[in-house]
């Protein structure tokens, strides 16, 4: 009698403690999402004298302004946070989530025009207010936006939205540089340079496109580019990818860049979330993910963590790579993509960011700012990393998320 009532306390001992900590998770996301939340002001301000406004009406005629904050921006890191804050909104289903991409893309779509009437060339697009939003140069200024526009266009049915959808959908497809074979390519900084930045910048888009439409040219673009982009840039030996190919050069960069790999992950899991079941080559694409993840695993540190430079551990760990990573392994197993036994490398990755890069009040430490291409080593080791950097912000909430169901998975 005694060994069974010490039996029952103990399994109600940890059931209790397992539940707590799946509170704590939670509450750390919230707490993430929740700082994003505070800290969004959708107002400008103007650098001398410095004056904030609370709207384009009323900013002077002559007075330069830019946002206040970072999270009111329009850039491809803040797609990724609105499709994240939506994806979480329908997770605990709570509307305050759900509204912030509401009201990133409408103050994007109602205040653009201002903006594009006192445009000068003298200073790139993306240094304008929303000037990324009409100029549309790179898959940079439109893929992953486009993307998330399309999950607030199938909450708010508003016209212009479908519009700027569609002219993202004939960038990609028309008028964006590829090589002869179809592969979205850049002029820079080589002619004609494959970045892996790029899968992430157009298949998620083109996934939602051929959910949206029916289209099936959409999916099978974006099917291309994942096995395009694996024949240029993946390293059978180390099994990463490499951050670019230069096609005049015939040859790949010097890094294997840790967020471009989470790029290039994650790409490949927006387009298994919407890619039909009986889709031809969706059983390709599952395989080129596992074999991804499967490499992955390979470079984890014993914290759970991954470096800047995956191969290089003299680099710094980042944070936004080892979110990329804990979302797309943790989503393959709660979505029975790969084995079960692949949970504990998602497991742990979480873990490493909670005792290490996630402090009380929901800041993210040490991410890696935006980074182009360089054919040094020491560029990538030197990057700075910041603290709520945007490029890791939305990638840390889907982690979350996915733990959160993962460890629901194994109550």
């Amino acid at each position: 009698m005694y060994k069974l009532i010490t039996l029952i306390l103990v399994l109600s001992f940890g059931i209790a403690s397992f539940a707590q900590k799946k509170d704590i998770d939670e509450a750390i996301v919230r707490s993430i999402a929740d700082y994003i939340l505070d800290h969004t002001t959708f107002t400008y301000v103007s650098r001398y004298p410095r004056q904030t406004y609370k709207s384009t009406k009323e900013i002077p005629e002559n007075v330069e302004v830019r946002f206040t904050d970072q999270f009111t921006e329009w850039g491809y890191t803040m797609g990724v946070l609105n499709m994240a804050m939506v994806n979480l909104g329908a997770y605990l289903n709570e509307e305050k989530y759900t509204n912030y991409p509401v009201k990133h893309v409408a103050n994007g779509m109602d205040n653009y025009k201002f903006f594009q009437k006192r445009f000068k060339n003298d200073r790139p697009h993306y240094r304008w207010p929303y000037g990324q939003l009409w100029t549309m140069k790179e898959l940079d200024d439109c893929g992953a936006m486009g993307a998330s526009v399309i999950e607030v266009y199938n909450l708010v049915r508003r016209e212009d939205y479908r519009e700027y959808i569609d002219k993202t959908a004939r960038h990609i497809m028309e008028i964006q540089d590829r090589l002869s074979d179809g592969t979205l390519v850049r002029k820079f900084p080589h002619e004609m340079t494959l970045w892996a930045d790029d899968l992430y910048m157009s298949v998620p888009f083109l996934a939602r496109m051929g959910n949206l439409t029916g289209d099936d040219k959409y999916f099978d673009d974006a099917l291309k580019q994942v096995f395009n982009f694996s024949k240029y840039l993946w390293h059978p030996g180390k099994e990463l990818y490499y951050h670019c190919y230069y096609s005049d050069l015939e040859r790949n960069g010097v890094a294997h860049w840790g967020r471009c790999n989470g790029w290039v992950m994650m790409a490949k899991v927006h387009l298994m979330n919407f890619l039909p079941e009986d889709y031809p080559q969706r059983e390709d694409l599952r395989k080129n993910l596992e074999k991804q993840i499967l490499g992955i695993a390979k470079y984890q540190n014993e914290d759970g963590l991954w470096h800047q430079v995956l191969d290089k551990t003299d680099s710094y760990l980042e944070s936004s790579c080892s979110a990329m990573f804990v979302y797309s392994i943790a989503r393959a197993v709660n979505e029975g993509w790969v084995d079960k036994r692949y949970a504990s490398v998602a497991l742990r990755g979480w873990r490493g960011l909670k005792d290490h890069k996630i402090t009380h009040d929901g800041q993210l430490k040490d991410i890696c700012v935006g980074t182009g291409i360089e054919d040094n080593l020491v560029f990538y080791y030197n990057r700075p990393a910041r603290t709520n950097e945007t490029h890791g912000l939305g990638a840390i909430i889907e982690a979350g998320i996915e733990i959160l169901k993962l460890k629901g998975t194994i109550e």
